[in-house]
């Protein structure tokens, strides 16, 4: 005879698994010092391509003006100012994705010990009936 309440339970976490479960697990296999730390150097390389990119456009822009002056300015104090703003844009990239990893990372541990819960509470269901 069908139990009401575990098809409920089974057609809930059986959505769960097809949605947002896939994604949980993934994150859910890694510790949580590891998955943040795979996620920031993500951040970092795209970061690092994104400024040279920008960079890049930069220098084509202003590429008459960088000739004019490039005899004239202190290259020193340029490569410095040009890395100073590298080493904030990746460090405030980093933050952000430390932040944001994090939260995601605590929000599909709870997803998980929950589905793990309804897993135990759907075998005891199974276990009373026989």
């Amino acid at each position: 005879m069908l139990n009401e309440e575990r098809v409920i339970l089974m057609t809930r976490m059986v959505s769960y698994e097809k949605n947002e479960g896939k994604k949980n697990v993934k994150v859910g296999n890694y510790f949580r010092s590891d998955y943040i730390a795979v996620q920031i150097l993500k951040s970092v390389i795209c970061a690092t391509i994104a400024f040279c990119i920008i960079f890049g456009l930069y220098l084509l822009c202003n590429l008459e003006e960088l000739m004019q002056e490039i005899y004239t300015m202190d290259l020193f104090a340029y490569a410095k100012n040009i890395l100073t703003y590298y080493v904030a844009a990746v460090v405030g990239y980093g933050a952000v994705t430390y932040v944001a990893c994090s939260w995601k990372y605590s929000r599909a541990k709870r997803s998980l010990k929950n589905y793990y819960h309804n897993l135990k509470k759907l075998n005891s269901l199974y276990s009373e009936t026989k």
